[in-house]
């Protein structure tokens, strides 16, 4: 769980590789903009875009004078003036003219402006830096609803996603929950589960890759909290935009859809440490050194189903997989540990990531080192062991995981752990052999418990014009 990394947010105005989505607007504009400002972050990918250039798209508002103002204008005008929308009325606020004086305001932190694209080659928030606030929620189809309503439904989900992440208001009743915030790096990504196939007469179009998981030892599941229909992944750097679209796609489901569960998650905030890093868990370790990076020469061959030849139905390409778990971590027995018991169990310092057999926190660990009594310095059963690549047939995934508390249960100890979502091209050759390693003897197994799991299928990207899923429901 510890030993593979996952992109982390980078401090504001830094530039981090890798911490962007892997795709690229036509034209060479970035898929992650501070949008007003006079550049773009760097985003690391190379795949190119299939979505709109602008740096900036927002919905027209009407000024006393007859000229549009956008939400991003307005943002700025309210904040230079002191306009409080809550206390005046949100009519007062969208009616505010600008003024030269506005125009030269601060504008929003980089936190708030930073916008992902919606369109492109993959969808947002595989290789999205990692964000500060994220939900997890999977739908049913309603009783009745089929292929038709499903169509319908990722049509109204996707507007609204290029809406919200691009800055905008929702289309219809739009809560004003993020009235006075950017985008915030807000991504919303959608998936198909198993049973979502039969329910619209779509089984030929299933994938193979797409077969339940197998049952592990260690999983004690909660059939309520797994599976579903469909899947959707939401995440932002600031809790409220999160919140926001969460309302909006739960509102757009209608009598289409009825939620099957949701789960709510959160990361280190992007500029609390001096510098990009790994992020730490629950249990206080850094987790995450080893992901494949989007710089890999086999990264996407790795991560993302390719354009033929896979096996894969055509409607899944540029797509990707998406396991998810909710992992819960015993964090009264872990903490009961010394530190060198729990470095140990995971077969990494603590303070920096580094192997026990020394170096740094990407230092390749020696598995064969021994210490004075010829006893292996990285224990046979350590995470961090049974994890590499080379120990599991070359399987790798990309870990993007949030951690989650949920209060205090029945028996007096916290329910907390990780959010556990991994993307890869196949389950079969990427979290299923690792798991079944890990299955085996992995000393963290005494210290977590695999409570709820879902596997989705993740089409590529959505084209402009398009809706994400389209290929598969009007193919």
């Amino acid at each position: 769980m510890a030993d593979q990394s996952t992109p982390e947010a980078p401090a504001p105005g830094a530039d981090s590789p890798g911490s962007a989505d892997s795709v690229r607007a036509l034209g060479s504009e970035d898929s992650v903009r501070a949008p007003g400002s006079a550049g773009s972050a760097s985003a690391s990918g190379s795949a190119g875009a299939l979505g709109s250039t602008s740096s900036e798209r927002t919905a027209p508002l009407a000024s006393p004078s007859g000229g549009p103002i956008s939400r991003r204008r307005l943002l700025g005008t309210a904040g230079a003036t002191g306009l409080a929308l809550g206390a005046v009325g949100g009519a007062a606020g969208y009616a505010a003219a600008p003024s030269a004086e506005a125009d030269r305001t601060t504008p929003l932190s980089s936190v708030g402006a930073d916008q992902v694209m919606f369109h492109g080659k993959h969808q947002p928030g595989i290789t999205t830096a990692l964000q500060a606030r994220g939900h997890l929620v999977t739908f049913d189809l309603a009783a009745g609803a089929g292929r038709k309503e499903a169509a319908a439904l990722l049509r109204r989900w996707s507007e609204t996603a290029r809406r919200l992440m691009a800055g905008e208001a929702s289309a219809q009743d739009d809560t004003d929950v993020a009235r006075d915030a950017g985008p915030s790096s807000l991504t919303v990504t959608f998936g198909f589960g198993y049973s979502f196939f039969a329910r619209t007469g779509l089984e030929e179009q299933r994938p193979d890759a797409l077969d339940p998981l197998p049952d592990f030892s260690s999983d004690h599941l909660d059939k309520a909290r797994s599976n579903g229909d469909l899947w959707v992944q939401i995440g932002a750097n600031d809790a409220l935009v999160a919140f926001h679209a969460l309302r909006a796609i739960q509102k757009d489901a209608g009598s289409a859809a009825r939620v099957r569960w949701q789960m709510n998650g959160f990361n280190r905030s992007p500029g609390a440490t001096t510098q990009p890093m790994t992020a730490r868990n629950l249990m206080g370790q850094i987790d995450g050194t080893r992901n494949p990076k989007p710089t890999d020469t086999d990264f996407d061959q790795r991560i993302f189903v390719p354009e033929s030849g896979s096996g894969d139905p055509a409607w899944m390409r540029y797509g990707s997989y998406a396991v998810v778990r909710r992992i819960r971590m015993l964090l009264d027995d872990w903490e009961k540990l010394s530190l060198k018991d729990q470095e140990d169990v995971i077969g990494r310092k603590k303070s920096t990531g580094a192997p026990l057999t020394g170096g740094s926190e990407t230092t390749e660990p020696d598995l064969e080192k021994t210490d004075s009594g010829g006893r292996l310095i990285i224990p046979i059963n350590a995470h961090a062991r049974i994890t590499r690549p080379d120990q599991n047939g070359g399987a790798a995934m990309l870990r993007r995981p949030f951690s989650f508390h949920d209060g205090i249960d029945r028996d007096g100890v916290p329910d907390a752990g990780l959010l556990f979502v991994c993307w890869q091209a196949d389950p079969l050759r990427g979290f299923v052999p690792v798991q079944r390693k890990l299955d085996r003897g992995d000393a963290l197994s005494k210290y977590i418990r695999h409570e709820a799991s879902g596997l989705f299928a993740v089409p590529g990207g959505a084209a402009e014009g398009e809706y994400v899923g389209q290929r598969l429901l009007e193919g």
